[in-house]
């Protein structure tokens, strides 16, 4: 049973930067889709970014564009969501998300996609 676990989350100011990290217990990633998406208080869980883990493909929602970046660390084995420009309405719990085998990326962003689920890493941005 492949377990995931998120690190990485924290406390940062406006403008500041983290960096997520989703690693995969009892299996790879291997030839799966592989997602983040966070939930904040109060609100339905929304996507964020996903990839492909076998090719170059990935998807990002709009209001991350330009400011997070998502990765594939072969040598660790983990997908991480490099996080820049921060602001407040960032503040959520980041959960990652996983899939085996390929799909097409117009359905990365539903959350039925996935399979595996993670715990979630607390992320809070200050204004």
């Amino acid at each position: 049973q492949v377990q995931l676990v998120e690190s990485g989350g924290g406390l940062v100011q406006t403008g500041g930067s983290l960096r997520l990290s989703c690693a995969a217990s009892g299996g790879t990633f291997t030839n799966s889709v592989v997602g983040w998406f966070r939930q904040a208080p109060g609100k339905e869980r929304e996507f964020v970014a996903a990839l492909f883990w076998g090719g170059g493909s990935t998807v990002y929602a709009d209001s991350v564009k330009g400011r997070f970046t998502i990765s594939k660390d072969r040598a660790k084995n983990t997908v991480d969501l490099q996080m820049n420009s921060l602001k407040p309405e960032d503040t959520a719990v980041y959960v990652c998300a996983a899939r085996r085998g390929r799909i097409i990326t117009g359905v990365w962003s539903r959350q039925n996609t996935y399979e595996y689920w993670g715990q979630g890493t607390q992320v809070t941005c200050s204004s």
